[in-house]
């Protein structure tokens, strides 16, 4: 059984039975018993104590309950002072009350079936006690003041984890009943204590050194009504007055049966009239039921006019929230899909990443750390490469100086309107002025220090890598994706939609990663690319003149992949296609094995598997595209190129030309263009911050800067990312 338990609510019929008890007990010509047992109790009420206290009663019995406690809170145990029987089993009592030894007149105690560990050691006080039954509890030993019970007659320990009995036992020599479980004993040892109480006090007076005499040679307390003065122990004395008070006892329990059996005729007398009355109080709810369905009707009549109303009104109002939502699904719909093609393209990035990586470094390495050559000398083409040295420097330093001036103007009109006219004066005339520098002048310079072609080698070798170009271009559509799914979260809660917000945060929480993910990326490449400058640096020969205008000739005159592979012949709309596909890793494998549109169309995934393209998503891709295009093409026939047609201008550049950088979609190219988005903190100007880690855009620049947490989602904000918006 459990040790502890939650009060319970007594059930009506238990709280009828502790009424009738209760009233039954105050009734004039009442016996000296309270009985409220199968009260479901979980406490013994107050009333019963000042019952038992004003009306002297000699018998409480409450049995078959849930008291945890004997005591409740304000009640003392000088309440049951005239109390000679307590009958308290079949409980959830953990302990007795450390002062039950007030109970001077207690005869007959029993706390059968309950949940004791210990009894106290004020329980020696009793000693009129004449039966004591603990049976069926969690008892380890009994104190040793029970052999100051000097009238206990029986005695009942059985069913607990008693081993061992008190030295002290053997001073009761009243005992004559004495119930334990033999078997488990030490002491006494289990055959003496199978051999009944007269052995067991035999073997504790032994060892005690005392006589051991019969209970029969003690005189036994009188039982008495009112109570009775404590006896002395005397081996003389009258059986016959013990057997008198027997039967005097015999007839008062007999008699107590007979009040008890009137008594419940009474109790059943009473339950009639009660369910009599029950009878009529239910006619007379019936009767109001009644009134109170005619003016139930009369509203109904009315709310069904108003309700009416109310429809037509709700099913516009749910038309028009259906329509918001249809769209707003659309949207989700929309961007769901490009974001699960933006995750699928880096995962298809991220395998072959390595591979490119270690490529890419080595032909860098091989091309760009080769010695320079006579030839390379004698051919450099100083005056242009100065002059395209000179643009890329313009350019560098004008998109510098116009991002400065244009931050700086923004925190000026915040700050004041008017005071800083004169400086931005200043930084545009800076502008013009570097703008219109005589030409000569810089080229002659570009041409005498080597630290500035140093520098132009520098931002042309950035701006020409093509890792970098992949990582800047797939920064750029997370941007644009965050700002599209920030714009959708804001429209869903001013629709009030916030419990469909799950799927559109955890993509935005995917983009975060990957987005912090390629900026990790972008930086570590811009460190490798300046390590491979500095060993350019380091390599190079002291006297070497126009070592870096050479280095400069050279990586300008480099073409990609792509536009070598189309002059060996391949065809212009199968390089476009595995470009869109971010596949052009696989150009030279196409081109190794000469396969044009024609082939593919007669080819299946398992022979793309075996010229090593191993991406089955990619395969069925490239099938399906090569499909729609020559379908497209036997459709409108002129589409079609000539087979072995190439780009055009595939010549080396004499001027500084930027190769056309190939366009790396990972989404669909629809709705690339974000739309604008306003501050949702002044709500005047665009949202040009991204906050990391949780990936909103919804915050200017000048807003952000106090800011600490998200205003969107309260997160901590780790990082800011500026958008620049291109026109």
């Amino acid at each position: 059984m459990p040790l502890f338990f939650r009060k319970r609510k007594p059930s009506e019929e238990a709280r009828k039975r502790l009424e009738y008890q209760m009233c039954l007990a105050k009734e004039a010509g009442a016996d000296d018993i309270l009985d409220i047992s199968k009260c479901e109790l979980s406490e013994i009420p107050f009333g019963a104590f000042a019952t038992c206290k004003v009306l002297q009663k000699k018998v409480l019995i409450v049995h078959t309950n849930h008291l945890t406690s004997l005591l409740p809170k304000s009640c003392s145990l000088l309440s049951l002072a005239t109390i000679k029987v307590l009958d308290l089993h079949n409980n959830q009592l953990a302990a007795l009350p450390e002062d039950i030894g007030q109970l001077g007149a207690l005869q007959v105690l029993n706390v059968e079936r309950n949940q004791l560990t210990y009894l106290p050691r004020s329980i020696g006080n009793l000693i009129q006690l004449q039966t004591l039954n603990v049976k069926d509890n969690k008892l380890k030993e009994l104190p040793d003041t029970v052999g100051e019970l000097r009238s206990l007659r029986t005695l009942d320990i059985s069913e607990n984890e008693i081993q061992k009995l008190p030295q002290m036992l053997a001073h009761v020599r009243t005992l004559e009943t004495l119930s334990l479980d033999a078997s488990s004993m030490i002491h006494p040892p289990p055959e003496v204590c199978g051999a009944g109480t007269t052995a067991i006090q035999q073997f504790l007076c032994k060892e005690s050194g005392l006589e051991y005499y019969p209970p029969s040679q003690y005189l036994l307390p009188v039982l008495e009504q009112d109570g009775a003065e404590n006896s002395r122990d005397s081996p003389d004395g009258p059986p016959d007055g013990f057997s008198r008070e027997e039967v005097k006892w015999q007839n008062r329990f007999s008699d107590y049966e007979k009040r008890k059996e009137q008594k419940m005729l009474e109790k059943l007398e009473f339950e009639r009239r009660l369910d009599l009355g029950q009878r009529e109080h239910a006619q007379l709810l019936q009767q109001s039921s009644c009134q109170k369905d005619e003016i139930l009707q009369t509203v109904k009549e009315e709310q069904s006019r108003l309700e009416q109303g109310l429809s037509e009104r709700q099913r516009y109002l749910d038309a028009e929230r259906q329509r918001l939502q249809e769209q707003l699904k659309q949207t989700e719909q929309s961007i769901a899909n490009r974001i699960q093609k933006l995750l699928q393209e880096n995962q298809r990035q991220k395998k072959s990443a390595e591979i490119l990586k270690s490529l890419e470094n080595e032909r860098i390495r091989m091309e760009q750390l080769m010695s320079i050559t006579q030839e390379e000398t004698e051919n450099l083409r100083q005056r242009e490469i100065a002059a395209a040295m000179q643009q890329m420097l313009t350019e560098s330093c004008k998109n510098r100086l116009i991002q400065m001036a244009y931050e700086s103007q923004r925190q000026s009109l915040v700050q004041q309107a008017c005071s800083s006219m004169a400086e931005m004066d200043e930084r545009f005339q800076q502008i013009l002025s570097w703008q219109q520098m005589d030409q000569n002048k810089a080229i002659s310079q570009i041409l005498q220090e080597s630290a500035m072609q140093k520098a132009a080698f520098e931002a042309l070798q950035v701006k020409k890598d093509l890792m970098h170009r992949q990582i800047r271009n797939q920064i750029r559509l997370i941007e644009t994706e965050l700002l599209q799914l920030t714009q959708l979260e804001l429209k869903r809660k001013s629709l009030d939609t916030e419990a469909l917000q799950e799927v559109v945060s955890g993509q935005r929480r995917a983009l975060s990663s990957l987005l912090q993910q390629l900026l990790k990326e972008k930086k570590q490449r811009e460190e490798e690319l300046r390590e491979i400058l500095t060993e350019l640096e380091a390599k190079s020969e002291t006297k070497q003149e126009n070592y870096w205008l050479i280095q400069y000739q050279r990586l300008l005159n480099q073409k990609p992949l792509s536009l070598k592979l189309q002059e060996e012949g391949m065809e212009r709309q199968l390089v476009a296609l595995l470009v869109q596909l971010s596949a052009e890793h696989y150009l030279p494998i196409f081109a190794h094995h000469r396969i044009s549109l024609d082939m593919l169309s007669r080819m299946s995934p398992g022979d793309l598997a075996k010229i090593g393209v191993s991406e089955a998503g990619l395969q069925h891709e490239i099938l399906q595209r090569v499909q729609e295009l020559l379908a497209k093409a036997r459709i409108q026939p002129e589409l079609e190129p000539p087979k072995g047609e190439v780009l055009g201008a595939l010549e080396s550049p004499t001027h500084p030309q930027e190769p056309p950088e190939p366009v790396r979609p990972s989404a669909p190219p629809a709705e690339l263009q974000p739309q604008a988005s306003e501050c949702v903190v002044c709500l005047e100007r665009e949202a040009q911050m991204v906050f990391l880690t949780c990936g909103h855009v919804c915050c200017c620049q000048q807003c952000c800067q106090p800011l600490r947490t998200c205003p969107l989602c309260r997160q901590e904000i780790a990082q800011r990312l500026r958008i620049y918006h291109s026109s």
